[in-house]
């Protein structure tokens, strides 16, 4: 990959509150970048604040879409490149509540790029998915497959994909898509996703519950991976070979959810195993998910650097050092 200079750039990132944000701004402010994030509440527990990194950039408090926002943290902040990470990120919620999951992908998205439009932004990049895909027999998913989403959160992350790439094709925005797999990596919060929640219940000596049978397979991609890939497609828009373009990104081979706990387990040595009490896949999911990251490879050079042992080793560390620092959730978990 090659070397980028990001310090005499300004970068507006959403979603920064969340587990990928959290270690981009991390890279970003390291790089010596100005830095401005949106953080649309008060939250005591995120990666964000346990990193201890909100000194370090611009803070506008406010909900994405609340009107104006977006466009103010643009000139205000003299803006020139955009991660949008902001969205409504789990599957159960977004089953249980559609509307307010449209209204943070979809609605949130075109908010965005209106704003990055009307601003004249050089570079922005969208968070899609790999769930965008939808189902398809063939694996793993390429770029050019059908997005064919089928529940409200895979159609949330479709539509905002179909939209950001319309705005290069007609107005020219400088704007690519991310189709990425599970990320994962120390600083997670939302303890309803597989790896946080397994890790600080094996800490706990807790079984992880596993909340299918265990069958379903997944392509994990270690968050610093995600990061760097993040990174390299900006690159890319700067010498305008990514406009308009989808990327995957994996961690290069599916893993079963059984087989990825039972990891976690062991690597982290309390004896507890996990707690399997699903039957079959859960509802509004897919059961074999795994995206082939050719593209980008070829591209930019990138290719992940952290097998799945290696990061979960990372992770457990990080929420060894961190259990204080975000409140103990060693503690409340272990009941």
């Amino acid at each position: 990959m090659e070397d980028l200079d990001l310090k005499p750039h300004s970068f507006l990132v959403t979603g920064a509150y969340g587990l990928l944000g959290g270690w981009l701004v991390k890279a970003l402010v390291e790089s010596g970048a100005q830095v401005c994030v949106l953080r649309r509440d008060a939250t005591a527990r995120s990666g964000l604040a346990a990193m201890d990194l909100e000194r370090s950039v611009s803070v506008v408090h406010g909900d994405i879409c609340s009107d104006g926002l977006v466009e103010r943290a643009l000139v205000d902040y003299e803006v020139d490149s955009v991660f949008h990470l902001a969205a409504q990120t789990l599957v159960g919620s977004a089953n249980h509540s559609p509307v307010s999951t449209f209204e943070t992908n979809v609605r949130g998205t075109w908010i965005v790029l209106e704003a990055c439009r009307r601003h004249g932004a050089e570079r922005v990049i969208v968070a899609s998915s790999d769930k965008a895909y939808g189902n398809h027999d063939e694996l793993p998913y390429r770029e050019d497959y059908a997005l064919q989403a089928r529940y409200p959160y895979d159609a949330s992350k479709a539509a905002a994909d179909v939209i950001a790439r319309s705005y290069w094709y007609t107005w020219q925005l400088p704007v690519a898509v991310t189709r990425f797999a599970n990320l994962y990596g120390g600083a997670d919060v939302n303890r309803s996703r597989l790896i946080p929640e397994a890790v600080v219940a094996a800490l706990a000596g807790r079984p992880p519950i596993v909340r299918s049978d265990g069958s379903p397979e997944r392509d994990f991609l270690y968050v610093e991976d995600a990061v760097a890939a993040y990174l390299s497609i900006w690159g890319a828009l700067g010498r305008n070979e990514a406009r308009g373009e989808a990327f995957n990104a994996g961690g290069g081979q599916p893993h079963r959810v059984l087989d990825v706990v039972e990891l976690v387990c062991r690597l982290v040595g309390t004896g507890v195993e996990p707690d399997v009490r699903g039957a079959g896949i859960p509802s509004g999911e897919i059961d074999r998910q795994w995206v082939d990251h050719t593209k980008l490879s070829e591209l930019t050079g990138w290719q992940p650097a952290v097998g799945l042992e290696g990061g979960l080793l990372r992770t457990i560390a990080w929420y060894r050092e961190h259990a204080d620092l975000l409140g103990n959730p060693l503690a409340d978990l272990s009941d």
